[in-house]
């Protein structure tokens, strides 16, 4: 498989009623911020932090897939960041797996950034996830 090099994930994860019905988006992105692939998904009855971790690994899932190297992960969830980053702990039982999950997929890479971007910076991906709890719905 060829290396891609580095690539932007923006992802995004949200609940309806928190715990409700939920969705996630994320958009793989080349260097120039041209979209390589997008992926969606309805989770059922969750909560917004667990939709959140979930669009975040299915970008890190189609990251490695597509043989990208490094990655900047990009998201409007400060506390997926700050957890991501190591600045905070996870203390909620339900997202130490996610954590963990995400963690494995971190280590396939050379380098892996996590940055908290505003809402409105995040529109693509949160698109894709009000897609994916509508279709759900």
């Amino acid at each position: 498989m060829s290396r891609l090099g580095k690539v932007i994930v923006e992802a995004d994860g949200g609940s309806r009623g928190n715990p409700g019905p939920a969705g996630y988006g994320a958009l793989l992105l080349d260097e120039d911020g041209g979209e390589l692939l997008d992926r969606q998904g309805f989770l059922g009855v969750t909560t917004n932090n667990v939709a959140e971790y979930e669009g975040m690994i299915a970008g890190l899932t189609a990251a490695v897939e597509l043989g990208a190297t490094s990655v900047e992960v990009r998201m409007d969830s400060r506390l997926v960041v700050e957890q991501m980053s190591g600045n905070w702990k996870v203390r909620h039982p339900g997202l130490r797996p996610l954590a963990a999950r995400a963690a494995e997929l971190v280590a396939q890479f050379e380098s892996v950034t996590f940055t908290w971007i505003p809402r409105a910076d995040n529109v693509r991906a949160d698109a894709l996830a009000n897609q994916a709890m509508n279709d759900g719905a």
